[in-house]
């Protein structure tokens, strides 16, 4: 085993939001942090940031001046333990851009794009976390065989934090909540 094989000291113990806010943006990329431990995530495939950049560039055209979507970028999901989670698209309140961590409260809906590697975070784990944090809008968009993907939306149920099955859409996403955007993701 070479010394590049060797994981480092910190991916074997908890790490607290006092410890990752400290960390530089090169030293965060490509993990996220679940339960206070580092999760590494697969590298994304140009396919996979397609679709994520052209959910997030229609979303951002129909949000409107009060909203923001974007990609890149952490959701504070819980403080202890620590869960910070990477969205492939985020949906956001416009008047909380400067403000780090961004927590659930500013945002309206993420999206996740399934890639191998994927499928049971953000199938399974990730609704569950997302749900439970309040957030109130989920979409997976799952990259089919033929080309065209499949997106799937759900709606949070405040009540018992969980959420329900919302529409599934091939190719052309047409959606009137949170607000209304029809976006042709076509054969990517």
């Amino acid at each position: 085993m070479t010394a590049e094989m060797v994981a480092p000291a910190w991916m074997h113990e908890q790490i607290t939001a006092e410890e990752y806010d400290s960390w530089s943006e090169e030293q965060r990329a490509g993990i996220e942090i679940v339960d206070g431990m580092v999760v590494v995530r697969p590298r994304a495939s140009k396919r996979h940031n397609r679709l994520a950049r052209i959910l997030a560039n229609a979303l951002d055209a129909a949000a409107g001046p009060e909203w923001n979507a974007d990609t890149g970028f952490d959701v504070r999901l819980r403080d202890v333990p620590l869960t910070d989670r990477r969205p492939d698209v985020v949906v956001y309140r416009a008047d909380t851009i400067d403000i780090t961590p961004t927590r659930p409260e500013h945002v309206l809906l993420v999206a996740e794009v399934v890639s191998p590697g994927s499928e049971t975070t953000d199938r399974i784990v990730k609704v569950d976390q997302y749900a439970r944090a309040g957030i109130g809008f989920y979409w997976r968009i799952e990259q089919a065989a033929t080309g065209v993907p499949l997106v799937y939306t759900y709606l949070l149920d405040p009540a018992t934090k969980t959420y329900r099955d919302g529409d599934v859409f091939t190719g052309v996403l047409k959606v009137a909540a949170p607000f209304p955007v029809e976006i042709d993701l076509g054969r990517v």
